[in-house]
């Protein structure tokens, strides 16, 4: 042992692992709402969030310090596809109806009523979107990840990030606007 390093300090945990826990605490929030907005189920959101920081955990040493956030994205968008795949194959529903009803603490009937409505609205909105468009879209609008960050995590030009994000606006109002004008004209989704 070199004379100038310090014996580590018994029962601490290793570097790596208090690493792992501040990425876990500065990113979980933030991987958590993305998967959402990827498409993953509300009932499977925590599941696949903790399959991408399992992901992350078993691949710690290769994550360079500056670039957590970009590695943990991209490994969500692989997620979230195969979780969209894989609830495609699937014929069970989920029952976010009974799960947010068992709520204690929940809004009154009618603001819960107001939010299941946008938020379904939303998934909606963003399930009709192009792919590419949506990730872009979900980065910067939902998460207000900054431009230069969503090239660097998608390996995009900074133009065609900015290009994505005008055409991803584009088509969310155009998919809103739709959905509107069904919904008083009484007609049914998509």
């Amino acid at each position: 042992m070199p004379a100038h390093a310090e014996p580590a300090e018994r029962g601490a945990p290793p570097p790596s692992a208090e690493r792992y826990r501040a990425m876990v605490d500065a990113y979980f929030d933030f991987i958590w709402r993305s998967l959402r907005g990827l498409g993953v189920p509300a009932g499977a959101a925590d599941d696949a969030a903790q399959h991408v920081f399992l992901i992350a955990y078993q691949k710690l040493g290769e994550i360079a310090p500056d670039r957590e956030r970009s590695f943990l994205f991209g490994t969500a968008m692989g997620v979230a596809a195969n979780a969209r795949r894989a609830g495609a194959r699937r014929r069970e529903l989920c029952d976010d109806d009974a799960m947010a009803a068992a709520a204690d603490d929940a809004p009154d009937p009618e603001r819960l009523m107001e939010m299941k409505q946008a938020r379904a609205l939303l998934d909606d909105v963003l399930d009709a979107m192009e792919e590419d468009l949506r990730v872009v879209f979900v980065l910067f609008e939902l998460e207000g990840v900054p431009t230069e960050e969503i090239a660097a995590v998608l390996g995009l030009a900074k133009g065609t990030v900015a290009s994505r994000l005008r055409r991803a606006r584009e088509e969310f109002r155009a998919i809103v606007k739709r959905a509107q004008a069904r919904a008083r004209h009484g007609g049914g989704k998509r």
